[in-house]
């Protein structure tokens, strides 16, 4: 979801419509992450597999539990990294971190204007704690720079260094939980056993699009704003009859990831907003339309007298996951 754009339209939003319906209640496929818990599901994976090779859960803006129903995508397990942790105890291993440039050359973490009450310490504490517990696990991370100055973002504190210059002060103080060819260079795509314990840096994205070279996976240099090669991110879900056009976007990426080189990883997001479709209204459905989420579960179940099954999901990016949809998307490895 492009944040800037949505929240630059809320107030007018406000004034033209009313909130919609709410979504459709919780389900095994939507805000039930806490029925699953899986904190070593990697461990008994063979070493020598490809990380493209895997089936990952994610969440889009991992963090952002504030805001109110246009700025929240996930459920509150609270604040300062809380919610990361219960995310990573469930089984969720590729993140969406938003970071905001702050005084004193920090990152604090925003969905748009909302600060999320967490700071990139809380992200890399938390991150520390769980790959010291389960060190046979690693987590994929998406950095983007948040704030575009335009209205209903934020704005960057002045007389700061630069985005890059302040993520290498974060790695130099943690390098021990970083892979580091993933912070050092365009990275080849590594096997789970270079990685275990460790946090992979998947790519890095400025406020306006973009990738900064020499971050990340080299595979990812063309990964941008919205879809690339290798990533489904059709974000902009116009209103709530159009959640159907967003649950085909990720059924043909998911039949594509299944089809697809073993060797690339693909990366589909699941999500999608806009001033008359809220987050929770396209992951959980609303005014009789299904939401993205529970289509997926579905879809994943169906076997071969429906659809060729798949058989790979990639990184699936979801908002409000269910545990049911977490668990399924683990069972492909």
């Amino acid at each position: 979801m492009k944040v800037s754009r949505v929240a630059a339209a809320l107030g007018i939003a406000a004034v033209l419509i009313s909130s919609p319906e709410p979504a459709f209640a919780a389900d095994a496929s939507y805000r039930t992450l806490s029925s699953a818990a899986n904190p070593d599901w990697m461990r008994g994976l063979a070493d020598s597999r490809s990380l493209a090779s895997l089936s990952v859960p994610g969440t889009h803006e991992t963090m952002a539990i504030h805001g109110g129903a246009w700025t929240q995508t996930q459920e509150d397990f609270g604040d300062s990294g809380g919610t990361l942790a219960a995310q990573l105890t469930a089984g969720i291993r590729m993140i969406d971190i938003r970071a905001r440039v702050n005084d004193g050359n920090t990152f604090t973490i925003h969905h748009g204007a909302s600060y999320q009450n967490a700071n990139f310490d809380d992200v890399l504490g938390r991150l520390a704690t769980f790959l010291a517990a389960h060190p046979g696990e690693t987590v994929l991370m998406r950095l983007k720079q948040e704030c575009t100055g335009e209205i209903g973002s934020c704005t960057d504190a002045s007389g700061q260094n630069s985005f890059t210059q302040i993520f290498d002060s974060y790695v130099a103080e943690n390098r021990a939980l970083w892979w580091t060819p993933g912070v050092s260079g365009d990275a080849a795509m590594p096997t789970l056993g270079e990685v275990r314990g460790k946090v992979v840096l998947v790519v890095m994205n400025g406020a306006h699009g973009g990738r900064f070279a020499g971050y990340g996976l080299a595979q990812f240099a063309d990964w941008n704003d919205g879809s690339s090669t290798y990533v489904q991110d059709n974000y902009n879900v116009p209103n709530i009859g159009a959640i159907a056009t967003k649950r085909d976007q990720v059924r043909r990426f998911l039949d594509a990831t299944s089809a697809g080189d073993p060797a690339r990883m693909y990366v589909n997001f699941a999500s999608g907003a806009s001033v008359f479709a809220q987050p929770q209204s396209v992951a959980g459905g609303a005014l009789g339309v299904q939401g993205v989420d529970p289509f997926l579960l579905i879809y994943l179940n169906q076997g071969p007298d429906v659809h060729t099954p798949v058989t790979r999901t990639g990184v699936l990016m979801l908002d409000f996951p269910g545990g049911g949809l977490i668990n399924k998307i683990i069972s492909f490895d």
